[in-house]
C-alpha cells in the first residue's frame, strides 16, 4: 500500500491516515490507527442463529476473529462478480474482527480539517456509521466510525 498526501495546506492542521477501502461504488476510509491485519478471506466457518451481518468467525495466527459482512451491515446487494472479499483486522474490547469490503485501496493522509459532518442527503445506513465525510476529486470519502459499525452488532444482539 503507497501513501497519499492529500490537502495539505495548513501544516497546523492534524492530519490523519486512513486505510481506503471500496463497498461497492462507496469509497470508505478507517483511520489506520485502528487497522491491525490487511488479508485475503480464506477458510470461514458459519455461525447457527448469529446475526445476519455475522459471516462467520475464521482463525487468523492463532486468534478466533468475528468476520462481518460489510455489504450486509449496510444494506449493500451481495457481491455478484465471483472474486473472494478481503478483510480488514480490527480489535475492539479485547475481541478481534475481520470486517469484509470488496476491495483495499491506499493509504490517504488527510487533514482533520477538511473533514466535514455527514452531508443531510447521505443514506441513512452510511450515517449511522459515518465520523464524517471528505470531499476528494469527484469522489466523498466516507470516514468509517469502527466503534459504531460494531456496536451496530451489539444492539441488534441485544
Amino acid at each position: 500500500m503507497e501513501t497519499k498526501m492529500v490537502n495539505d495546506n495548513n501544516p497546523s492542521d492534524t492530519l490523519i491516515e486512513y486505510v481506503t477501502v471500496m463497498l461497492g461504488e462507496q469509497l470508505f476510509g478507517l483511520p489506520i490507527s485502528r487497522v491491525q491485519d490487511v488479508f485475503m478471506l480464506e477458510r470461514l466457518t458459519r455461525v447457527p442463529l448469529s446475526q445476519p451481518e455475522i459471516a462467520g468467525v475464521l482463525n487468523l495466527r492463532g486468534r478466533i476473529v468475528t468476520a462481518i459482512d460489510m455489504r450486509r451491515r449496510l444494506g449493500l446487494p451481495k457481491r455478484d462478480d465471483g472474486k473472494k472479499p478481503m478483510a480488514i483486522g480490527i480489535e475492539s474490547k479485547g475481541e478481534s474482527y475481520g470486517l469484509l469490503i470488496d476491495t483495499v485501496g491506499e493509504v490517504l493522509k488527510l487533514s482533520d480539517g477538511t473533514r466535514e459532518p455527514n452531508p443531510v442527503n447521505l443514506d441513512g445506513r452510511l450515517a449511522r456509521v459515518s465520523a464524517g465525510v471528505h470531499r476528494l476529486d469527484g469522489q466523498l470519502l466516507v470516514v468509517l466510525d469502527v466503534d459504531r459499525v460494531l456496536d451496530m452488532g451489539e444492539a441488534i444482539a441485544a
